[in-house]
This record gives C-alpha cells, structure tokens and sequence, in this order.
C-alpha cells in the first residue's frame, strides 16, 4: 500500500533515530536487527542505495571503547579489583554500549544520507586532452 508523500520530509534525525522510511517518516527501515528492509512498506522507497559502510561501527567502537577503558581504568586505579570483578563488570557495559546505539546510529547515517543524496564517488577517465 502506499500513501501520498508528505508534504514536508521528516526531520532526517528523528526519522534515522527511530529507523523510520527517510522519505515518508512512517515506513520501516529495518527488517531484522541491522538488516535493511528491501523497501519502505508505507511509500515503497527501494532502499537499494542504502550503504551506511561502517560508520556506524566506527562511531559506537570508538564512543564504547572510550566509556569502558576510562571506567576500567578508574576502577582498577581506586579499588584494584580481582580480574573477575572487571570481566563482571565490563562485559555488560560493553554490551550495552556497543549494541543499544547501534541500530539507531545507523538509521540516522542512513537517513542524512538520502537527505543529501550522497552516493559513492564514481571517476571517470577523462581522456579528451
């Protein structure tokens, strides 16, 4: 089924944010975790020109590592703990910080890239000269 579009696209951060359709705002992005739907099941945008790379991986790492570590550090520098207690703690953080955002941040690299319409560089061999 599809609908008329908007009027107004959707804020593409409130739509990425939500793993909404970055053209309709309604539609789901995602079938599955991380997997990308095919297309929108409210307008039928083909998703096809989806490819969010690893940026998303790289956010969530570098924001996750740089959580864990300083914890780790502060809590290994005031306490010393036994090594149980740092796999007890850590583990689950890590888990948290790593797999909440995840999706979320995805969908928003997604949706900026349809509102710029950015696509991978293609070169062309310019061989007039």
């Amino acid at each position: 089924m599809t609908h008329s579009l908007p009027s107004r696209p959707p804020n593409p951060i409130l739509s990425g944010l939500a793993g909404r359709c970055p053209r309709c705002g309604e539609g789901h992005l995602f079938h599955g975790f991380l997997t990308v739907a095919p297309k929108c099941d409210a307008c039928g945008l083909d998703f096809s020109f989806i490819d969010s790379g690893d940026g998303p991986a790289f956010f969530v790492m570098t924001f996750s590592g740089f959580v864990v570590v300083a914890a780790a550090l502060i809590v290994e520098v005031l306490y010393q703990p036994p090594f149980w207690v740092h796999a007890a703690l850590w583990l689950p953080l890590i888990l948290l910080t790593t797999l909440v955002p995840i999706r979320p941040l995805k969908g928003l690299m997604i949706a900026l890239q349809y509102r710029h319409n950015a696509a991978e560089q293609q070169f062309r061999s310019d061989q007039s000269s």
